[in-house]
């Protein structure tokens, strides 16, 4: 009777370890599953091991680079948002007043990843917690050793271990397309544009955040205005390039041009659907409503 006892006891404590066991393994598969497939983790060595971007967030701040951010203190409101989105390399030190202190995630172009190496002990020391979202074409982020870019973010990822650092894939770029041409009715490629990190930042932020509140984005029509002031095209750079001459020859480039203005209507758009607000400068309400 004891030996049947002592079985049936060895027998429960088993099942109890195997349990435990298998609800450990399907955690940690769940975990690695989780999160949007279209953003990849780099690591310093392989890229079997990543996973995906597993960011959710409540009210977003989602700050443009404009220069439309001078001047107009936003900084604290910004910061009091759950997220603070950027773009690209613009800074925050000097312009917290207008642009806020927090950076939790930053989508940045191809273009401006050598922005991030030049100033890593800015991005990786003290934005250490911050997300980086790199897009690019598929020559610069290709993984078999001839991509230029996705070998400099494999640098940073090894110089960086604790860094959080993903790529667009290739199919999340090509689902991109899709949208501008379903919005346009405009192959992306055959019409010779490009999408601007603006397009690809609105995208992310809306499958990430329950609410978009944006800032320094002006809309569709400012820049038909005859009465338009004079904007530089960032807020660090206030003595380059004009904001909307900037647009104008984009909008209108055979090959190479972001569509910034076509953008634009496409926000507005989505806007309409009550998920996407532009607080500063204040879209009109007309342009909401337009189909």
């Amino acid at each position: 009777m004891k030996s049947l006892r002592f079985h049936w006891i060895c027998l429960f404590l088993l099942s109890v370890c195997l349990l435990l066991w298998y609800n450990h393994v399907m955690r940690s598969g769940l975990a690695m599953k989780t999160g949007l497939r279209g953003y990849v983790r780099v690591h310093p060595n392989t890229r079997s091991a990543s996973y995906f971007l597993d960011f959710r967030c409540g009210r977003c701040a989602v700050v443009s680079s404009s220069g439309q951010m001078l001047g107009g203190a936003r900084g604290q409101e910004i910061d009091g948002h759950d997220c603070v989105i950027r773009m690209n390399a613009a800074p925050s030190i000097g312009y917290e007043a207008d642009v806020g202190n927090r950076t939790s995630l930053r989508v940045v172009s191809h273009t401006s990843v050598p922005h991030l190496v030049r100033q890593q002990g800015y991005f990786f020391g003290r934005e250490a917690e911050t997300r980086y979202v790199i897009w690019g074409p598929e020559k610069n982020m290709r993984e078999d050793g001839k991509g230029k870019i996705f070998n400099a973010l494999v640098t940073l990822a090894k110089k960086y271990p604790q860094s959080h650092i993903y790529t667009v894939t290739r199919e999340k770029v090509q689902y991109c397309d899709s949208v501008f041409q379903n919005e346009t009715g405009k192959n992306r490629m055959k019409s010779g544009a490009f999408l601007s990190t603006g397009f690809f930042t609105m995208i992310l932020a809306l499958e990430v955040c329950d609410s978009v509140l944006v800032y320094g984005m002006i809309d569709g029509s400012y820049c038909s205005n005859a009465n338009h002031s004079f904007v530089p095209y960032h807020y660090y750079e206030p003595s380059r390039l004009e904001e909307c001459r900037m647009y104008r020859t984009h909008e209108h480039a055979k090959r190479g041009g972001h569509r910034f203005i076509t953008e634009k209507l496409i926000y507005s758009r989505w806007a309409s659907q009550g998920k996407l607000r532009f607080v500063y400068p204040p879209w009109s309400q007309q342009e909401h409503q337009q189909d």
